[in-house]
């Protein structure tokens, strides 16, 4: 193997996990294990660039080309930089970045540093693009602007949570409410939302109100048909032959419970089998789902994981231990 390869991959991935040998290096097998795993490592991170590239243009589009010269807002810390844009005349994109640091700090407290890192760019990113990018004012009817403006928003924030961040930091905020409170993460947004709406109704006006609600329903509909709800927590049950590994990456690097159930294979690719497998079940949060996904397909790529959608927990690990990404 090229030995600038070779160097790579042993300082990115192996001398996190792997021993030495006596002579000071590693076999062939480790370095064509780390080769494997750097190219889903980078694969991965590319994805997720490209997801939320995509997701800061049509945030963008959804700001400049809608919702800005009609005054409109949305809910949370995108709705707080609109409200105070249309009343005090300062910049978006200086809003968008102000507002959001105290979210994108509390992100790295409660989800981690490459979550809060790739948070920080993501909404850079969005506001340089509403600074330098021109968009066609698309249409002034009110109606329209509301349903769309309010699509192409949260298009965007969906976007940019499946790639590991987000762009409106009311997210982290309602996670570590939830958690201090013992609520759900849906009601605190709702509560934040109300307070925000009802300053609209009172510094603006009450038709410029009721149009936001409906670019807010737009906005979270559309991000719930994208991630399938970020306030819901994800039950994923995994099915592997490398069980206690996937078991101990779930514990170590992901900072979360799991529970084994011992089960029978029943029909497989293989065909019928009585074979005894450990099955491995954890609560994930959305934000964790595609870390997890990623560390799994390095341990086993041929993985069963089947994942279901969780209203909410109670007790265990999920809510007393931090995230980690």
């Amino acid at each position: 193997m090229n030995t600038i390869w070779t160097q790579i991959i042993t300082k990115i991935v192996l001398n996190r996990k792997e021993a030495l040998n006596a002579d000071g290096t590693f076999t062939k097998y480790q370095l064509a294990k780390g080769l494997r795993e750097l190219r889903i490592m980078a694969f991965a991170n590319l994805k997720d660039l490209l997801l939320i590239t995509i997701g800061i243009f049509s945030a963008a589009f959804g700001f400049k080309g809608f919702l800005l010269t009609n005054h409109f807002i949305d809910g949370g810390a995108t709705g707080i930089s609109l409200l105070i844009s249309a009343l005090t005349k300062v910049p978006l994109y200086i809003l968008i970045i102000g507002i959001n640091i105290p979210f994108i700090i509390l992100g790295y407290k409660i989800i981690g540093r490459t979550f809060a890192v790739k948070t920080a760019l993501a909404i850079s990113g969005l506001a340089l693009c509403v600074a330098t990018v021109t968009f066609p004012d698309v249409t002034k009817d009110p109606l329209l602007v509301a349903v769309f403006g309010g699509f192409f928003l949260g298009a965007g924030i969906g976007l940019s949570v499946r790639g590991g961040a987000v762009i409106d930091g009311t997210e982290v905020l309602a996670i570590y409410l939830s958690r201090k409170f013992g609520t759900t993460i849906g009601d605190i947004i709702i509560v934040i939302n109300v307070i925000i709406f009802s300053a609209a109704a009172y510094f603006l006006s009450i038709e410029i109100a009721l149009y936001s609600m409906i670019t807010y329903l737009a906005a979270s509909k559309t991000l719930d048909f994208l991630i399938e709800g970020i306030e819901e927590y994800t039950g994923v049950t995994i099915i592997s032959s490398h069980a206690e590994i996937i078991r101990t990456m779930i514990i170590n690097t992901m900072g979360r419970g799991v529970t084994v159930y011992n089960g029978k294979r029943g029909f497989g690719k293989s065909g019928e089998s009585s074979k005894n497998i450990d099955i491995i079940y954890t609560v994930i949060t959305r934000l964790e789902l595609n870390k997890l996904n990623t560390e799994i397909e390095k341990i086993d790529p041929n993985a069963f994981v089947v994942m279901s959608s969780v209203k909410d927990t109670k007790g265990g690990m999920i809510k007393k231990r931090p995230l980690k990404h």
